[in-house]
């Protein structure tokens, strides 16, 4: 009796079992969380994107077009100037690790308010991301909308995607930089030499004298004008201004050095240490100030400068004039400012005005 009754319990919990395995929704694993909607956006990308030569970003109201060549990426529209490849593979290796979290809407009146409408209609903020092998053929086709700030630590960036094709929009997990800027694409770095390590500047302008600015051989000299010698006082700021040329130089700017625009100023070299020496071509354009640069030198520091500036213009700003190609009246001591007059004392009454 105690045997049977046994097996009865027995039988009764196994089917128990099997009713809760038979039962339990597929969404639901045996920890109770719901598996993840999506997966990956592009299963294997990773491999595919060898092949990529060409990033395009399109919104309504512009466009940004990257082109590989060979190991670098640059912007067609500015000559080819290179990019920054760090934001390239940040871009790229977003893609390949973008994750499709949570599956939205299917309503395309809903696209807007995720931002996955058409990207080409006025006033829209979505952007469209293509990646294209060198065939033309797209590796990679998404439409990316508003993104999700979560204000926890250590959560990742949440962005609204939808495929052009597609009418589901998903909420995805990962970082894009799809910035149509070709600003934001650019190192706009040109040099950063300390100001101390420039030895001596010669300034030539045609039609006025030569300006020759040495620096001396002791601890903390500064630079001070030799040429032309009957020169009046100089201003220490205007040639303080001179040896900082190259300290953090950046451009507004760039273009191939043989489309540089305006009329070109002179010609000034500025000798530094360890060998080094710069050639400064100014151009003036109504109110901007181009200029093209060169490196000579034995070093390495020569060779790659002049690799990074050669065939470039760039656009700086126009007060770097004063410090690329002084004239004398630009260093010359500012006069003291002449004291203002004491104001009359107010008149006393009955006194005649």
């Amino acid at each position: 009796m105690r045997r049977r009754t046994l097996l009865l319990l027995g039988t009764a919990a196994a089917v128990s079992v099997g009713a809760v395995v038979l039962l339990t929704p597929k969404g639901i694993d045996q920890r109770g969380l719901p598996p993840a909607e999506g997966g990956m956006a592009f299963e294997g990308l990773a491999t595919r994107l060898q092949a990529a030569a060409r990033i395009e970003i399109r919104k309504h109201d512009a466009s940004l077009v990257l082109l590989r060549q060979g190991e670098a990426w640059v912007l067609p529209e500015k000559g080819g100037y290179p990019v920054r490849p760090e934001k390239v593979r940040e871009l790229l290796v977003g893609l390949t690790e973008l994750r499709l979290t949570e599956a939205r809407t299917t309503d395309p009146s809903q696209f807007e308010r995720l931002g996955v409408d058409d990207p080409m209609r006025p006033g829209s903020t979505a952007v469209l991301l293509r990646v294209l092998d060198g065939e033309g053929n797209a590796l990679v086709e998404l439409i990316t909308g508003r993104r999700r700030v979560r204000t926890g630590g250590n959560v990742p960036e949440s962005i609204y995607v939808r495929r052009p094709t597609e009418n589901q929009a998903w909420l995805a997990e990962g970082r894009l930089p799809v910035d149509a800027d070709p600003q934001l694409w650019l190192d706009r770095d040109i040099a950063n030499l300390q100001h101390d390590r420039i030895r001596r500047v010669v300034v030539h302008r045609p039609g006025e004298p030569e300006l020759v600015l040495t620096r001396g051989e002791e601890p903390e000299a500064k630079l001070r004008l030799v040429e032309p010698p009957d020169m009046p006082p100089v201003d220490d700021v205007a040639l303080d201004e001179v040896g900082r040329a190259f300290e953090f130089l950046t451009f507004l700017d760039v273009k191939p050095a043989a489309e540089i625009p305006g009329e070109m100023l002179g010609e000034a070299r500025f000798e530094l240490t360890e060998g080094l020496a710069i050639t400064v071509l100014p151009n003036k354009d109504a109110e901007t100030l181009w200029i093209r640069l060169s490196a000579a030198g034995d070093g390495p520091e020569a060779t790659r400068l002049e690799q990074r500036w050669a065939g470039w213009a760039y656009q700086v700003g126009v007060w770097k004039e004063k410090a690329f190609l002084p004239r004398p009246g630009d260093l010359a001591a500012r006069a003291p400012a002449a004291e203002a007059a004491e104001p009359p004392s107010p008149a006393s009454p009955g006194t005649p005005r």
